[in-house]
């Protein structure tokens, strides 16, 4: 036999695939292919025709040996260049099981090699033949439809393959596919989805059933496939089936891991509506019950708590009937039963053990309260099945040598888990919460929380962040269940809590934790000081009494929080809320009552805030603001901020004019390069009311120029100055008094703004106002521009009275540096001269004439020979502009004579 046998071979051609030419290709097989029975020749085409063939005697028999001959001669698996032409005949096998049952076995042979790795001749095979590929390996999901329960289990088990694939032994002249190749292919082809629709046609044979579920299985661990499944809708047809009888207990473990896999690779939104029926939630509380009241081993524990996980998801869809298909009473029932005995059969005799799956289940059932109860017809079963009463068990200081059925770490991180689902519930039952006297059980332990009893908190859980070795934990999720009843503002609430002593209580707390702050637990601490000033805020806001209980210690630890190192608030890490905390404890505690607010001023606590409002943080600039206009009211305030001096010794008034110009700077209010207005219409429009079109609207309706005043700090700016004296500001510069111009006429031009919007709604409604009100209207829009004219005149005045003003000092520091120069001209003209008389022959030559004698300086006007020379130098004048030192000259004959130097 030669080395190279001719092989013709043509490629088939799939209905609707792109159009192939029918050509011969050669098929090389080598003389140690030959002897291996690797592959032997074989003509694909002659078997397609011999299968389509239907008249011919002996016909069967011919066709089941050919496709026995083929099976024989592709054993080591399927080259990516044939797989057309053999899925083809596995299509023409197929399609004559249902009459000629003698085609099962070959099909199912056939499907079998498509199990192992396909075969490439080249490298580029895999993208020469993607398209065959995928077309072939969707085939497998339409093959579905023979009825044959043969055929389908070896379908599936072909699919499974593709993700289990092994390596066989090495073919000369060929390569093995990628391992992903197929799974990358079924994904392409669309397989997933005819796989999901032939679930349809097995509702009654639960081995096929089982075998498709095992397929889906590992066609959604892709989000390609995931996708497709979705829009098949999988989930919804996999959930009603879940209940379905299954003696090996894999349709649920496989069905719910589908379910898994949906929700978290395509779109968990889809996946929660396509659940969201009646009949999917009555499957799942059946399961769930059988699971949650049979099930005793550790896998249906597991399963159990994954059923339940799902629900959860489910249930945080709105419209999704749990309530009518009595899902959430059971459930509710469930979560209360360990805590509150009930007769119910369904937990009859049942109880939880501590168990890691029964721990992780008691707090999945308080996080699916949590979800439950945001559905208000939700709150009459939470009462029948005494929600609060049972998490109210948990909330109490831990007793010695009492027994109970969780570890000290389960039962801790299940105490910190049921605080803060009371935080949710408790304010949908305030008569509940009242009943079961919560606030007086929150603040005795509150109480514990505070006291030094030693405690050892393990911290392990998502709760517990931050409270290891300590009771933060604790006192963190308590103050939070208080701040919600709280923010109710019922008023039965927060008048049993002050009765309680709940001011003085939580003043205490916040001292205590002051000393006891360090870095580990800061993030714990912060979020506890935080939650203590809104609940007192919440208390005391419009109540004068509770305001003096909050009094001089209140105002303390306020005072505390406002020297915050301004480092350390611009960090974050907390300290942002907590100072916004704080703030509001200010208008709320403080704000009002006039023995708290002296108390503040006399500790400088405008001067703490003025310093806040200097780091120009615009997040802080409103509300401090508005504190600084309700405490301008207090007489003494004035004096304070009057008196406060900032970096480079900057005013409060300066301040203020500076944060002014950066809002109008960022609200885009047109001005010019020295500040002054440029419309005089429209003085205060911000670029947003530029764009903003006015329309009319109702009366109840406040339009873009009120809003503007609450949207801002202007209006702020101009109540504090207002009531500090425009007049009378100290430490402002010439552009400071040219910003004051507008700030002083602020209300003024608002008025004209708001009436201008009045005209022009008046005008878009096409409404003709009558004589009077027009020519009143038209006064009023005349004003208005007349007064920012005004303005601007005044303004040009400061800015002309400043030029000149810095003329004039320009004037005098040149005359000043004139002078100065004049001087050192003559201070240099008078060393010229004396250098000229010491060391200038001419000069130094004395005129002829009568001789003068000089007698010798007396010896008690020198103060003898070891006198201070210098001393009497600077007693000597100056003379000329330079100073002339008289020197003694020894004559000849012993006199001393002095002559001017």
């Amino acid at each position: 036999m030669s080395a190279v046998v001719t092989t013709v071979m043509a490629e088939a051609q799939e209905p609707g695939s792109r159009n192939k030419s029918i050509t011969p290709r050669q098929l090389s097989v080598t003389e140690d292919e030959e002897k291996q029975g690797v592959f032997k020749p074989m003509d694909l085409n002659r078997v397609m025709k011999l299968l389509e063939d239907k008249d011919k005697d002996d016909l069967e028999e011919k066709q089941l040996k050919s496709v026995k001959k083929l099976v024989q001669y592709y054993q080591n698996g399927l080259p990516l260049r044939d797989l057309a032409q053999i899925f083809k005949i596995l299509n023409l096998c197929a399609g004559k099981i249902e009459n000629q049952p003698q085609f099962i076995e070959p099909a199912c042979d056939i499907l079998k090699l498509c199990g192992l790795p396909f075969l490439k001749k080249k490298v580029s095979d895999e993208i020469t033949y993607a398209e065959d590929t995928a077309i072939s390996i969707a085939l497998l999901g339409d093959l579905m439809k023979i009825p044959s329960s043969e055929l389908r289990i070896q379908i599936c088990k072909c699919i499974v393959d593709f993700y289990h694939a092994e390596p066989k032994k090495h073919i000369p002249g060929y390569q093995q596919a990628s391992s992903s190749y197929k799974i990358k292919m079924a994904e392409v082809g669309g397989l997933a989805k005819t796989m999901v629709q032939s679930m349809t046609l097995l509702e009654n044979q639960l081995v096929e059933k089982l075998w498709v579920l095992k397929v889906l299985q590992h066609l959604s661990t892709s989000e390609v496939n995931c996708t497709l499944m979705m829009k098949a809708q999988a989930a919804s047809g996999i959930c009603v089936h879940l209940n379905d009888p299954d003696p090996s207990g894999q349709l649920l473990f496989r069905s719910s891991e589908i379910l898994w896999n949906l929700l978290e690779k395509s779109s968990k939104e889809e996946i929660i509506q396509q659940l969201s029926n009646l009949e999917c939630l009555l499957t799942l509380k059946e399961v769930f019950k059988n699971l949650f009241t049979r099930g005793f081993s550790h896998y249906d524990r597991q399963l159990r708590n994954d059923i339940l996980v799902i629900t959860t998801i489910i249930a945080q869809n709105p419209g999704a009937p749990m309530i009518e298909c009595g899902f959430t009473r059971d459930l509710i029932l469930f979560a209360t039963f360990n805590e509150v005995k009930s007769q119910n059969p369904l937990v009859k005799g049942l109880k939880l053990s501590n168990s890691c799956e029964d721990f992780e289940l008691k707090k999945l059932l308080f996080n699916i309260i949590v979800i439950l109860c945001k559905d208000l017809p939700t709150v009459q079963l939470l009462i029948d099945g005494k929600v609060v009463l049972a998490l109210f068990t948990y909330i109490k200081k831990p007793e010695k040598h009492k027994i109970i059925e969780w570890s000290a770490a389960q039962h801790e991180e299940l105490q910190l888990h049921a605080i803060a689902t009371l935080s949710s519930v408790a304010p949908l039952l305030i008569e509940e919460y009242m009943s079961c006297q919560g606030n007086a059980q929150v603040l005795a332990f509150l109480e514990w929380c505070d006291s030094e009893d030693p405690f050892i908190s393990q911290g392990n859980s998502f709760h517990g962040a931050g409270g290891r070795g300590n009771k933060f934990a604790q006192m963190r999720y308590s103050l939070r269940l208080l701040r919600a009843m709280v923010y109710l503002e019922d008023e039965t609430v927060n008048t049993d809590l002050c009765e309680k002593g709940t001011i003085q209580q939580l003043i205490g707390i916040f001292k205590n934790i002051i000393s006891k702050t360090n870095e580990k637990e800061e993030a714990i601490i912060l979020e506890i000081q935080s939650d203590i000033l809104l609940i007192l805020s919440g208390l005391c806001e419009h109540h004068i009494q509770r305001k003096e209980i909050f009094g001089t210690e209140g105002v303390d630890i306020v005072l505390h929080v406002m020297k915050t190192d301004p480092k350390k608030i611009q960090s974050g890490l907390g300290y942002n809320v907590l100072l916004f905390s704080t703030l509001d404890s200010i208008w709320c505690c403080i704000l009002g009552c006039y023995s708290s607010e002296d108390y503040f001023l006399e500790k400088e606590g405008i001067f703490l805030l003025l310093d806040v409002l200097a780091l120009n943080q615009k997040k802080f600039c409103n509300l401090i603001l508005g504190i600084m206009v309700e405490f301008c009211d207090n007489p003494k305030t004035s004096a304070h901020v009057n008196a406060w001096r900032g970096k480079k010794d900057q005013t409060a008034a300066s301040l203020l004019i500076k944060l002014w110009r950066k809002e109008e700077k960022d609200l885009g209010v047109k001005r010019d390069k020295n500040g002054k207005i440029i419309d005089t219409k429209k003085p205060l429009f911000t670029s947003f009311q530029e764009e903003q079109k006015i329309m009319p609207l109702p009366a109840n309706c406040p339009s873009v120029a009120v809003m503007d005043i609450a949207e801002n700090i202007r209006a702020k700016i101009y109540a504090v100055l207002g009531k500090l004296d425009f007049e009378n500001l100290p430490g402002l510069s010439a552009e400071d008094f040219v910003t004051l111009c507008i700030i002083h006429r602020y209300l003024d031009f608002k008025i004209g703004e708001i009436w201008n919007e009045i005209y022009e709604e008046i005008k878009l409604e096409k409404l003709r106002p009558v004589t009077a009100d027009k020519k009143i209207l038209e006064g009023i829009t005349t004003a208005s521009e007349n007064i920012g004219k005004m303005v601007v005149s005044l303004q040009n005045e400061m800015i002309e009275s400043q030029a000149r003003q810095d003329a004039q000092s320009e004037q005098k520091v040149y005359a000043k540096i004139q002078a100065t120069h004049k001087q050192r001209d003559l201070a240099n003209k008078s060393w010229e001269n004396f250098l000229a008389r010491t060391s200038n022959a001419k000069t130094l030559k004395v005129p002829s004439g009568g001789v003068v004698t000089v007698e010798s300086t007396p010896v008690r006007l020198l103060g003898g020979p070891l006198a201070d020379t210098d001393l009497a130098l600077k007693k000597l004048p100056i003379r000329g502009g330079a100073l002339q030192r008289m020197k003694a000259i020894k004559i000849g004959n012993g006199q001393n004579k002095s002559i001017p130097s």
